[in-house]
């Protein structure tokens, strides 16, 4: 065998004491569940100052979805996940996209076959599908000799590569997060390694890439654990040091039911188009089935620095998580609240933007008074549709038991506020709040009862972002007095 070529690829693995990889499939969108592996694996790697890696897997032809890998990169800088090496960055180890990586392992399988690891099965589909029927283990083409597999293989049939599993004893691995797990061989089958069209399927192509990349760490789901023999058994037949997994259990839709995009569920992109800042996502999708200890073990919220010194695999829980939007939203408000003035008027802008069509409508007047009551950047709509046009309302939200007013009160503080207000000169918060306190305090009356009528005749709502004042300074002079004329014509009937 020569090994000149291997030598030379194990010659370029790093040696950096962690390193590790997120290596999605471009095949649609991020689910919150493919998000937490690629979270925890950054932060495993930044905080034990190591190297984290991108890597595409594409050997799954059939699956592949256009422009997925470029949504990948955007998804991982939206989340502020940045990548030491990767297909667009480079790196020592490169090509990162694994179809450009099918020679590689070719030569490993190839590799296999010699030592007696794995072999070469000429098996149709139909017999494939006879064999797993039958409840048998391993093909007949196992027990070729190397001579008879030769003949198979220079008659031109198609065939694949599959691993060879041993008969008879047990393989055991251990998991940072479930321990020593221990499985008999016998319940194994011998999967394929290369496919018949040359490309590797995604447990080959993943140990012999997460090897060659110097890969320290593995970050996966737990669906994988019983996988994870034939992984090793592929690392004992080549020599080579196995990486420490570290398997999550799966992020949850109820107790009983995996979050799946058929089912509805959020992808990562969904949530951000349904007005999810990223930074609160990642905060909340971090504590989906890790907790943090010591001093830590009482606090919710983390920026992304603050993750990576604090995040530690042994807090990662063997339990599936649940995901709940509310308490999303939880997280997602505070994220809101805590921006500064500008920067929340910079992320509401295009939501204000779709929201208010009236021209010179100030929008900097809005943002202030919709930021301490979003969730979302999408309730901000909701919060500020009267002011294009005043809604249908009833007579009854003119009473209010605790400003103390009725329908027939709240005429006659309409009727007192229309000249009031007509004969402002100069149209400002100071001069319209004077005004109307001004005539509160004339009329012997608390100021309730003259805001919560304006405020009504002005939005047609209960509820508002802002009080009268507020609200007259942003519909304008005219508009609010049309809408009082409204207001008093609606009660006078």
């Amino acid at each position: 065998m020569n090994t000149a070529w291997f030598d030379e690829l194990e010659e370029r693995i790093p040696t950096e004491n962690v390193r590790t990889r997120f290596a999605p499939s471009p095949t649609g969108y991020m689910h919150v569940g493919n998000l937490r592996t690629a979270l925890y694996t950054w932060l495993i790697a930044r905080s034990g100052g190591g190297k984290f890696i991108l890597r595409i897997e594409d050997t799954d032809q059939g699956r592949l979805v256009e422009d997925a890998a470029a949504l990948i990169y955007i998804t991982l800088r939206r989340c502020s996940l940045t990548w030491d090496e990767g297909p667009d960055v480079g790196g020592p180890v490169g090509p990162y996209i694994q179809t450009e990586r099918r020679d590689i392992y070719a030569r490993y399988a190839a590799r296999l076959v010699e030592m007696g690891s794995a072999y070469r099965c000429f098996c149709s589909k139909e017999e494939t599908e006879k064999l797993h029927e039958s409840g048998l283990k391993h093909c007949p083409c196992r027990s070729h000799t190397p001579d008879e597999a030769q003949a198979k293989k220079d008659t031109g049939l198609p065939y694949v590569i599959r691993q060879r599993i041993p008969e008879g004893g047990q393989t055991t691995f251990t998991d940072a997060v479930f321990g020593a797990i221990t499985v008999e061989n016998e319940t194994l089958d011998d999967h394929v390694l290369m496919k018949s069209d040359g490309l590797p399927t995604y447990n080959f192509a993943n140990v012999v890439d997460d090897h060659l990349m110097g890969i320290t760490h593995v970050v996966r789901g737990s669906e994988y654990l019983s996988s994870t023999p034939k992984y090793n058994l592929l690392y004992e037949a080549f020599g080579w040091r196995i990486p420490v997994y570290i398997h999550c259990a799966p992020v949850m839709r109820d107790a009983q039911n995996k979050m799946s995009k058929r089912h509805g569920d959020p992808s990562y992109e969904d949530l951000v188009a349904q007005g999810f800042l990223s930074e609160a996502i990642v905060n909340y999708v971090a504590l989906l089935g890790w907790s943090p200890r010591g001093v830590y073990a009482e606090r919710e919220f983390f920026t992304l620095t603050e993750l990576s010194e604090v995040f530690d695999i042994d807090g990662i829980s063997k339990s599936p998580a649940i995901f709940d939007l509310e308490k999303l939203k939880y997280f997602n408000a505070n994220y809101l609240r805590a921006l500064s003035p500008e920067d929340f008027y910079r992320g509401a802008l295009p939501y204000l933007q779709k929201a208010v069509a009236t021209p010179h409508v100030d929008l900097t007047l809005i943002a202030p008074l919709v930021q301490p009551r979003c969730d979302t950047w999408e309730d901000i709509a909701p919060q500020v549709d009267f002011i294009d046009a005043l809604p249908v309302y009833d007579n009854a939200l003119y009473c209010h038991k605790k400003m103390k007013t009725d329908e027939e009160n709240s005429l006659d503080a309409l009727q007192a506020v229309l000249p009031l207000l007509e004969g402002l000169d100069n149209w400002t918060y100071d001069t319209i709040h004077d005004a109307l306190t001004g005539l509160a305090t004339r009329l012997e009356l608390k100021n309730g009862r003259i805001m919560w009528p304006v405020r009504t005749a002005l939005s047609g709502k209960a509820v508002t972002p802002g009080g009268a004042v507020e609200l007259c300074q942003i519909l304008g002079q005219d508009e609010s007095l049309r809408r009082i004329r409204h207001g008093i014509a609606q009660l006078s009937i």
